[in-house]
């Protein structure tokens, strides 16, 4: 799926809403509620839509924070490695204690 989300062998559902999100990122002036409907009438729901548009726009706003100020990326092995954990433990913010805590604070030291 990786190299070709258009001819792995995917749900239509998700091919649908794969095509609305490149074209989201992309080709934002060419989004019309065509596309919406096309993915409708895929089988996915108004919620199911309206959750991916969230996921697509905040990783397509982070891609250009991090795009902007230089942020390191690691590499894609990287990220593979740390999958199976991220999926067993999930996402969680680390605690941030003092005045000014924040997103952008220094993490308090354990």
């Amino acid at each position: 799926m990786f190299d070709d989300w258009r001819t792995a062998p995917v749900d239509e559902r998700v091919r649908a809403v794969l095509g609305f999100l490149e074209k989201m990122t992309l080709r934002p002036d060419e989004l019309a509620r065509a596309d919406a409907e096309a993915v409708r009438a895929a089988g996915v729901s108004d919620e199911g839509l309206i959750d991916a548009i969230h996921v697509g726009a905040l990783f397509n706003m982070i891609v250009r924070i991090a795009d902007a100020l230089a942020f390191h990326v690691p590499p894609y092995d990287a990220f593979v490695a740390r999958a199976p954990a991220m999926l067993d433990e999930g996402y969680a913010l680390l605690e941030v204690e003092g005045p000014g805590a924040g997103p952008s604070a220094p993490r308090a030291s354990a």
